[in-house]
């Protein structure tokens, strides 16, 4: 498969050129109506070994560390995460961020502008629950509308970002008659490039060589701005967004706004299109209420750039651009915090488009039948690696129960996020 390469001017302050560090490797961006000549395998399999990463014995990024051998990460003001450095894998810096790839605790840990964006003991949690609700509702919801057939689903599903290769690697786990396309559309290369050499268990060379599986380099909200044009009989089934949290100075701003979701509700198949998100923080950290008055972000009328949960606002934006749109959230251990999505779906809000109230047997036959789940899955040494790690019926009931100071939470918080009124996740 050839990757698309299309005009991002619309994005501004970049160059028409996307290099990866010093590599001579370059990409050109060209009109989405035109493929390159090499193939998005080649992409990675020509570039000469480790262009642009250097080992290094220590951690050099002076925003994130606070001794040559301790990581720390600012989680809300008043509460830091500090973690040792075992070791140093690579560093580099693309046009777009600083990627590390680091050894903690946590196993290999990919770090982005200095915030830790997964690591080898809890990414499976996050990229599971990222991708499997999704999937099963919108199979859910097809089935419930072609109650007649039988015919396969045979999903095409876009990543906005991903560059881990995680994501797909989820998806990919599906039978090709349920997951039939994968698109995967990273902004940034080399984070693809130094997961791949430094991080194959997140997917790596199998996701690349899957002949479903296809890499766009370019910008999301333009990708979903110029899909009618490059596929002009085709809508999209899920739409699974795993970019970088919503911070002032990162690239991901846009792909959290009404705008950006309007455009992506129009893409998706009717019925049963499902759009999910990661969202940030869920949890109820110090700075998130006055210990005095219990009062909320959502109350308060700081004026601050920058919040520490940003949940409330994502959630408005996706109901104002589809019928149904919910909430849940899963502890992520090296994220310090509860972790925050949002799926949305056209429908009415009834037990057929409502994920909240799918009974956790039905998730289990939906996952025993997708070969997802085993009988014997409590036998470690059985569980082959299409099975599952975290995500089953219990669980998946779990992550929709919210608690209810986040519930009170998002029930008073009424802003939507919006180009003209963007909301930005405290960066330290």
């Amino acid at each position: 498969h050839s990757p698309i390469f299309f005009d991002m001017d619309t994005v501004p302050e970049r160059s028409d050129d996307l290099y990866l560090g010093s590599s001579a490797l370059v990409m050109k961006v060209i009109s989405s109506s035109v493929s390159p000549s090499f193939p998005a395998k080649e992409i990675m399999e020509e570039t000469p070994e480790s262009p642009v990463v250097a080992k290094h014995p220590e951690c050099r990024s002076d925003n994130t560390t606070t001794t040559k051998n301790v990581f720390k990460e600012v989680i809300v003001p008043g509460l830091n995460y500090e973690i040792e450095i075992k070791q140093q894998y690579a560093e580099t810096k693309s046009e777009f961020q600083d990627i590390q790839v680091v050894e903690t605790c946590f196993g290999k840990t990919l770090l982005l502008d200095g915030l830790t964006q997964s690591t080898q003991m809890d990414e499976f949690i996050y990229h599971e629950s990222l991708v499997h609700p999704a999937i099963l509702q919108c199979v859910s919801l097809r089935r419930h509308e072609q109650s007649a057939t039988t015919k396969p689903p045979e999903l095409t599903v876009m990543i906005g970002g991903g560059g881990e290769l995680a994501t797909a690697r989820e998806l990919l786990r599906y039978p090709a008659d349920i997951v039939k396309r994968v698109i995967m559309v990273e902004l940034d290369a080399a984070v693809v490039q130094v997961s791949q050499q430094y991080l194959p268990e997140w997917g790596g060379a199998e996701v690349m060589r899957d002949p479903r599986f296809e890499l766009v380099i370019g910008d999301a909200f333009a990708y979903i701005q110029n899909y009618p044009q490059h596929e002009p009989k085709s809508l999209l089934d899920v739409i699974i967004m795993d970019i970088s949290d919503p911070v002032e100075a990162g690239p991901g701003i846009a792909l959290y706004t009404q705008e950006f979701y309007e455009l992506a509700a129009q893409l998706l198949r009717r019925p049963g299109g499902v759009f999910v998100t990661q969202a940030g923080m869920a949890e109820a950290a110090p700075s998130f209420s006055s210990p005095n008055n219990n009062t909320t972000i959502a109350d308060s009328d700081d004026e601050e750039d920058e919040e520490p949960m940003v949940l409330g606002p994502i959630l408005n934006a996706l109901h104002s651009a589809f019928d149904v749109a919910q909430a849940y959230t899963i502890n992520i251990p090296s994220f310090g915090s509860d972790w925050a999505f949002v799926m949305a779906s056209h429908g009415s809000n009834s037990s057929d488009s409502n994920p909240t109230i799918m009974p956790p047997d039905t998730v289990d036959d939906l996952l025993r039948e997708m070969q997802l789940v085993r009988d014997d899955d409590d036998d470690e040494e059985k569980e082959s690696n299409k099975t599952l790690r975290h995500y089953d019926g219990l669980t998946h009931c779990r992550m929709f129960a919210l608690p209810k100071p986040l519930r009170r939470y998002l029930k008073a918080e009424k802003r939507i996020m919006n180009k003209d009124n963007p909301l930005f996740l405290y960066n330290g």
